[in-house]
């Protein structure tokens, strides 16, 4: 993806601005620096105003708004949408747990690791969370599935060369070596696991119990940004009546991007 020198303004602490006007309000966003890839094709395709004209075509109310689909501008109103973008995807930069999912966290959307496990970002389309606030008893039991989903992840892995061997203990009926191999690779997920186990950080679980968020998220998807102003227009778009696919029933468009001077 060939990017241009684009040199944006930015406030005093180093961080770009970028301010949305939409049919429903307007709200202004901040870029972290740490994520550049993101940060610089974001500016670019504000700069191109790439997302004039461009509807929220997903929004699910105690979650997120989503947008970016370049397909979406002038769409009927049956039209499917979500699958747009601008030929390209952007590489992962998923800087966990500096940041995450707190309501007004600005993160790229992306396919499912099914068909795209580096978790590429999409090349334009975004989300804005909205989430809600969790008890720490919520949190725990959260912390729990997450961290048993993501050994049965290793352990799939695991499984995958022995497939063959497994399928012929099977015909066997051999339990005895089928359970010793089970156990082997259990234990071995579960130690993989441990090399970098998920837990929240203080920070997340002062942050999810009070302000809120979408804490299932955290550490699967670039978080680039954050709301800085507006979240009440975050909050008026995210209430909007929804049909099929979570799609607004009346169109909900940007009208215009652009860095804040």
């Amino acid at each position: 993806m060939e990017q241009d020198n684009t040199t944006a303004t930015t406030a005093d602490n180093g961080r770009t601005k970028v301010e949305f006007k939409t049919t429903m309000g307007d709200f202004t966003v901040e870029l972290y620096n740490e994520t550049p890839k993101h940060r610089d094709n974001f500016i670019k395709l504000v700069t191109d105003s790439f997302y004039n004209g461009v509807l929220f075509h997903r929004v699910i109310r105690n979650f997120m708004i989503q947008t970016g689909d370049p397909d979406s501008k002038n769409a009927a109103p049956d039209a499917m949408l979500g699958t747009g973008g601008p030929g390209y995807n952007i590489e992962a930069e998923i800087v966990y747990p500096q940041f995450f999912h707190k309501k007004g966290a600005l993160a790229a959307a992306r396919q499912a690791d099914e068909v795209n496990p580096e978790r590429e970002s999409s090349g334009s389309q975004f989300y804005i969370v909205t989430g809600r606030k969790y008890s720490q008893a919520q949190l725990n039991q959260m912390q729990a599935q997450i961290s048993n989903m993501r050994i049965q992840q290793i352990l799939d892995s695991l499984v995958a060369p022995y497939r063959k061997e497994i399928m012929k203990l099977r015909m066997a009926k051999d339990t005895a070596a089928l359970d010793k191999l089970s156990n082997e690779l259990i234990t071995k997920a579960k130690a993989e696991y441990e090399k970098e186990p998920f837990s929240f950080s203080d920070n997340q679980a002062k942050t999810y119990t009070t302000i809120g968020g979408a804490p299932h998220l955290d550490g699967q998807y670039t978080v680039f940004g954050e709301i800085i102003d507006g979240m009440a227009t975050v909050e008026a778009i995210e209430n909007s009546p929804t049909g099929r696919a979570d799609r607004p029933t009346e169109d909900i468009k940007i009208i215009s991007a652009n860095i804040v001077k």
